[in-house]
């Protein structure tokens, strides 16, 4: 390889720090699976946060464009429902092609540590 092809080959600068951040990566993982959006509860659920953390996540990603919030109310009861914008979904999936191509990065020129040998088994 070059120098030029060499230059700032592992800067990754698409990994976006908003979405970098573990929560905010599982609830758009999340929301890209259920096109049609999910409510906070199973957000909370599927995500394993606390109200807290989801709400702080969830105007993260708000701010950000990356999704929507709906709040209303459903059987007299308080509903909050999120889905991922158009801009959200672009911006996910470029986030995975530079988790693609750190993968290939890593595996294509690292040296693999010579796989363990199983144990004997005890007679």
């Amino acid at each position: 390889m070059t120098e030029d092809r060499n230059r700032a080959r592992f800067s990754y600068d698409g990994l976006e720090r908003t979405i970098h951040e573990k929560a905010r990566l599982g609830l758009l993982t999340s929301l890209v699976s259920h096109p049609k959006g999910l409510s906070f509860v199973d957000l909370k659920r599927l995500c394993d946060l606390t109200d807290g953390n989801l709400s702080r996540h969830i105007k993260v990603l708000q701010d950000a464009g990356l999704v929507t919030v709906e709040k209303g109310y459903e059987n007299n009861r308080p509903h909050t429902h999120c889905t991922i914008t158009a801009e959200g979904q672009k911006q996910f999936f470029d986030y995975l092609a530079v988790l693609e191509r750190i993968v290939k990065d890593a595996t294509q020129d690292a040296e693999r540590p010579a796989p363990a040998t199983p144990p004997k088994p005890v007679v």
